[in-house]
């Protein structure tokens, strides 16, 4: 992680529309956690309604909910049944609404900022280039070159934009969720939460074999890059000594050991990413058992409209905690990359210009 560092130069470059960018996603989210309690709400409404005489909640079933959604529940007192379940729905329709707005916002930041990113970087390294001597391009091959600046850039802007946006996705969600899930109902909140810490665990171990295996595939295609560039650059040699045969056998190898450990790399990705899927339902099923028992056994404070509520919130929480994963594998994928990119940018220039050298342009007619 640490060869990543030479990006920060950038981030504070663009940090105002970085900045702007963070805003647009906690304001995604902060629209985005108000659903659910403004559907356990409406449940709540639906199963007093059915009961008989019509009883009302306590007041304190809604202790822990955001002050709109307290204020707005409070403009509904005095409406009907039906006036409360039709502006409910419009209500939820409009946070959904303003939700998406700055969803789009977020990612016209985020995302563009990462290109702009891109740009400045492959700038970067062509320069580098220019002033590196001829012993440099004898010592390394073309392909390599293209390579780096080419592949591994595009891998090293995946995470200045998708995954930084979605890990401050994750922590905003994660930030909201935990808070108002707290101060709903803390026991309940244990039980949604338990699974996730050994979600954490399997992160961990996981990651390592991400990075290992990401940095053997950059190396690997590199080498691929650089045979099909000279096979391309060097075809009347070839011909002439009769090697076309060598050559594709040669390929032929590098492409299957580059197949090989893409291979391993996707398999450990397939049996992650299920995991991470399980334990989400895990946590849904422990959530809606709790819940019920509470209810049944008649827990002061607990309703069927809360379950309905803790259930959305794990399902708000299971895109940003599987995107885990993928922001994880992109990140370590990007630092292996910014460590092959910083190995030819913290090469010096063979021709250094003297200390005080005047830089002046040739003249004449």
């Amino acid at each position: 992680m640490k060869h990543l560092s030479a990006l920060n130069k950038f981030f504070w470059k663009y940090r105002w529309r970085f900045a702007l960018g963070a805003l647009f996603v906690i304001l995604t989210n902060y629209f985005r956690i108000l659903s659910p309690q403004i559907t356990g709400y409406v449940v709540d409404t639906v199963v007093q309604a059915l009961k008989p005489g019509g009883a009302t909640m306590q007041p304190d079933v809604y202790a822990g909910y955001d002050i709109l959604v307290k204020k707005t529940i409070h403009f509904f007192s005095d409406l009907s049944f039906q006036d409360k379940i039709l502006f409910a729905g419009v209500l939820l329709l409009l946070l959904a609404i303003l939700s998406g707005i700055f969803m789009f916002l977020m990612r016209q930041t985020i995302i563009v900022m990462s290109r702009f990113i891109e740009f400045d970087q492959k700038n970067e390294i062509f320069d580098h280039y220019q002033q590196l001597d001829a012993g440099f391009y004898k010592a390394h091959n073309t392909g390599d070159l293209m390579n780096r600046i080419s592949e591994d850039v595009s891998r090293v802007r995946m995470y200045t934009g998708p995954a930084i946006m979605y890990f401050i996705n994750l922590a905003a969600v994660l930030g909201f969720s935990i808070f108002f899930m707290y101060r709903s109902d803390p026991r309940l909140t244990f039980y949604a939460l338990a699974p996730f810490p050994f979600l954490a665990i399997a992160i961990y171990y996981v990651n390592t074999i991400i990075n290992r295996k990401s940095e053997r595939i950059q190396s690997l295609l590199s080498n691929l890059t650089t045979n099909a560039q000279e096979s391309y650059s060097g075809i009347r040699v070839i011909k002439s000594f009769v090697q076309e045969k060598s050559m594709h056998d040669f390929f032929s190898k590098n492409s299957e050991d580059y197949k090989n450990n893409a291979l391993s790399l996707a398999k450990t990705e397939a049996v992650y990413f299920p995991s991470i899927g399980v334990l989400v339902g895990v946590s849904t099923l422990l959530t809606i058992m709790a819940g019920s028992m509470d209810v049944v056994n008649g827990v002061p404070g607990a309703s069927v409209g809360k379950v309905a509520e803790f259930v959305m919130y794990i399902q708000m929480l299971t895109f940003p905690v599987s995107a885990i994963g993928w922001t994880a594998s992109m990140t370590q994928r990007a630092a292996a990359s910014q460590k092959r990119i910083n190995e030819f940018l913290d090469t010096p220039p063979a021709i250094q210009d003297a200390p005080g050298a005047l830089d002046i342009l040739p003249q004449g007619d």
